[in-house]
């Protein structure tokens, strides 16, 4: 491969223009009109800080890099050292297969077979479509064993609009629970309200002196079935929409990522931290059975 990503994959809708990586099959770009809506990285350097991956088969971290599966340990690879914990699944790093590239959409495939820590082989797929002022994202995950097994799935996208510092932009979150985060081995805290703490975003707040590491949950649901995460300035903004299922969403604010200082991730999650362990909102697919699932990104203003 001549690069960390593999080869890049181009879609676009009138003005509208993703790439679509094959290492990964993670989003690179997201841009409308040559505007960023989506804080992008050079082809040839790995994804910073996670930027754009897919979760696969679990989002976040499973702790101690550790889960029980009927009653046999499980014993995953170490892939967050500092923390001993493992991290972001199975798929982020590995190459996956174009099945069908047209111009507005692409779509890839990739095998999780029966490995160490993970004992049930799953089919995985992506589509990508964007359309002039939207980009869909389309998860479907398939069991391939012959036992049932539990799985999620997130991705890792940092929003921006335009070269707008992530400081002025105001962050709406339509969640009613929250997991803070705390130093240590095990990052977070248990479940609470966010009403009269300061993570309650449901009226929007601007990110000036927001510091995040958090998961959130309790999420409403809109008039049209969808939860609705939103980042805005003045008349623009970016509408993170994600399919019921997604019950988690991640927030993250690094203070550096790509050389415009501080950045903001919005990761949709359909469990939470550590649910391989817990068995939080994973997905339960018997022999066979699968999964499909969207969240997508709409740009106003």
């Amino acid at each position: 491969m001549s690069n960390p990503t593999g080869a890049q994959f181009e879609i676009t809708r009138g003005a509208a223009r993703a790439v679509v990586t094959e290492i990964g099959a993670g989003l690179r770009a997201f841009e409308i009109g040559g505007v960023p809506y989506l804080e992008t990285f050079d082809a040839d350097a790995r994804p910073p800080k996670g930027a754009g991956q897919v979760l696969l088969p679990w989002p976040n971290r499973t702790r101690g890099a550790t889960w029980v599966y009927q009653g046999e340990e499980q014993a995953l690879e170490v892939t967050e050292p500092a923390r001993g914990n493992a991290i972001h699944g199975l798929t982020r790093h590995r190459e996956w297969t174009l099945v069908e590239h047209a111009e507005s959409s692409i779509t890839l495939e990739i095998e999780v077979e029966k490995q160490a820590g993970w004992p049930v082989p799953l089919h995985a797929r992506i589509r990508y479509e964007i359309a002039p002022r939207e980009l869909t994202v389309t998860h479907e995950i398939r069991n391939e064993g012959e036992a049932p097994i539990g799985v999620g799935v997130g991705t890792h996208p940092y929003f921006r609009i335009g070269d707008v510092p992530t400081d002025e932009l105001t962050l709406t979150l339509s969640a009613t629970r929250v997991r803070p985060y705390v130093e240590g081995a095990w990052p977070f805290a248990d479940e609470q309200d966010v009403e009269g703490t300061e993570y309650d975003f449901s009226s929007g707040r601007v990110l000036a002196g927001v510091s995040l590491d958090t998961a959130f949950t309790g999420l409403a649901a809109a008039d049209d079935g969808r939860h609705h995460h939103v980042l805005t300035h003045g008349e623009r903004g970016v509408d993170l929409w994600t399919d019921p299922d997604f019950r988690w969403v991640q927030a993250f604010t690094p203070d550096e990522l790509t050389g415009r200082g501080r950045a903001i991730a919005l990761e949709p999650m359909t469990c939470p931290a550590d649910a391989l362990n817990s068995g939080t909102d994973l997905i339960e697919l018997p022999p066979g059975g699968s999964w499909r699932g969207s969240w997508g990104v709409k740009v106003h203003g």
